[in-house]
């Protein structure tokens, strides 16, 4: 019976190496038949950032039984195991310069009418829920931080010099922490997971006015058409859900 309900809903899924950056070091995952989508964003330089973000999606494929709660702890366990086993590469490779080998991750599972958003990094999912955008994601970044533990405005911490450093990702460090936000699902909800480079070169009006459209398809289109006509500075990813 969860089966019929999570084929209800709909997707489209897109990446694009931008204007700037060489290589595209994103992955992204759309299984509407099984209630999963994914956005990685890699990073760590050459192939590292785009291997990392690949074996998310490469781990988090393979399906997995029961219901949102098993599936939840099912996934949480491939990405504690990634992150373990990206640890151990970045130890056997200690002596290069350039040893980073990691990614931010944000996943959406459904599952009738619930859904959960996990994250790690500032990769984000948002919200379309009766004609308002909310982010149900938090960035973990070092810019966010700034905001909220010294009380610093938005502009005031972006000149921070790290401001975008990550706080949490997929292969940083050897102990992962998972956030996990699950709610309920309402008539007429859709989603967006997306990399920064998406959401950076858009306002929360243009992301909402494009989640409006009544398809992922021209959702999507919107969007892209849109930040690939600013600047595109880095790797873009997104993926639109709804009914």
């Amino acid at each position: 019976m969860a089966d019929a309900i999570v084929s209800t809903w709909r997707s489209a899924a897109r990446t694009e190496v931008g204007k700037v950056r060489a290589r595209n070091e994103d992955a992204f995952l759309a299984l509407s038949e099984q209630g999963l989508w994914v956005v990685a964003d890699g990073m760590g330089g050459h192939q590292n950032g785009a291997l990392a973000s690949r074996l998310i999606v490469e781990y988090l494929a393979e399906p997995s039984a029961g219901d949102l709660q098993q599936r939840l702890d099912e996934l949480r366990k491939r990405l504690h195991g990634l992150n373990r086993r990206l640890g151990q590469e970045l130890t056997v490779t200690a002596e290069r310069q350039d040893t980073l080998i990691g990614s931010t991750v944000v996943a959406l599972l459904i599952d009738g009418d619930r859904a959960a958003c996990v994250w790690a990094g500032d990769s984000r999912c948002y919200l379309w829920r009766g004609s308002r955008l909310y982010q149900l994601s938090r960035d973990h970044s070092l810019l966010q931080q700034l905001i909220d533990e010294q009380q610093l405005s938005p502009t005031e911490a972006a000149r921070h010099p790290a401001a975008h450093a990550l706080t949490r990702a997929i292969g940083a460090s050897e102990e992962l922490k998972l956030e996990i936000l699950e709610l309920d699902i309402l008539s007429g909800d859709a989603f967006l997971l997306c990399s920064d480079g998406l959401y950076q070169g858009l306002s929360a009006d243009q992301l909402g006015a494009a989640l409006n459209l009544p398809s992922p398809q021209l959702a999507l289109n919107r969007l892209f058409q849109q930040a690939l006509d600013g600047p595109a500075r880095d790797n873009l990813s997104a993926v639109v859900i709804r009914r």
